[in-house]
């Protein structure tokens, strides 16, 4: 892995960084492009998605405070840091809610055109990961198993040595989300083509991700702390309880909405 690209001088310009600016920037390019499509001012989508973004990378932050143990606040780590992304998504939709109905936005048009690009977001970002060694999964024997560097180690404390001192492998968890938020944003690219009603290619990101992010789950093994002892009571991690309220909560919306529309366009016909 290669945590660190090159240096200016004493700085260090990190992997992370670059593929998760990369990322937004690509995100908020095809946020605007959908948007375009759907007859909304492009102007004000990348005013929504700087914004967004912002709002976004507070909540990781805020989030990472609750989850993981023994955050120094006042260091370089924590900054370089992504945060947790279910953070992330909660302070960027609440951002982009609050930003909508001030501008006087329809929210489920808005909502379809960013669902794509933050899903491209997650490719670049969890290909970010990987090159740190953050986000790790558990150790496997599996062909793919991932050995990573004393660097990675270094930055992150991903594990390198098993209990018997040999070369420990790990899933790659990390491109395993990677890989799978690229065929969702294919797939959410066609959804948007095809939509039948405003909200559906956001409902059905929401849905999406929430199966694959709760499914991944499994295998990580990252220590990301126990919010009101929910991995104690329920075996499960927090993200994987946010993930399965969030795919839930989707699936019953999706459906309400999709119900709505037939009956819209079965009125229309009769007219």
């Amino acid at each position: 892995m290669y945590p660190e690209l090159f240096r200016i001088g004493d700085f260090p310009i990190n992997t992370y960084g670059v593929l998760l600016a990369v990322g937004l920037i690509l995100a908020l390019f095809t946020a605007a492009k959908l948007a375009a499509r759907d007859g909304l001012p492009k102007e004000r989508i990348y005013d929504l998605g700087l914004w967004t973004i912002l709002g976004g990378l507070l909540g990781s932050k805020i989030l990472m405070l609750f989850v993981e143990d023994n955050v120094q606040v006042l260091s370089l780590d924590f900054l370089r840091s992504g945060g947790v992304y279910f953070g992330g998504f909660i302070g960027g939709f609440v951002t982009l809610v609050v930003l909508i109905r001030f501008y006087k936005l329809p929210f489920w048009k808005v909502g379809d055109a960013f669902a794509p690009g933050v899903a491209l977001g997650q490719v670049l970002g969890r290909q970010g990961c990987f090159s740190a060694g953050c986000c790790w999964g558990r150790p496997t024997d599996l062909p793919w198993g991932v050995h990573f560097s004393h660097e990675g180690h270094t930055n992150t404390g991903v594990p390198i040595y098993g209990p018997d001192g040999s070369d420990l492998y790990l899933h790659p968890t990390q491109l395993y989300e990677s890989f799978a938020m690229l065929a969702v944003f294919v797939l959410l690219l066609y959804l948007h083509r095809k939509k039948k009603f405003d909200g559906q290619v956001l409902v059905a990101y929401g849905v999406i991700y929430g199966i694959v992010r709760f499914l991944i789950e499994f295998v990580r093994d990252d220590p990301r702390g126990d919010i009101l002892g929910i991995t104690s009571l329920t075996g499960f991690s927090t993200s994987q309880i946010i993930a399965l309220l969030v795919a839930a909560g989707g699936a019953v919306l999706y459906f309400k909405m999709r119900k709505r529309s037939n009956g819209v366009e079965e009125e229309a016909k009769e007219q």
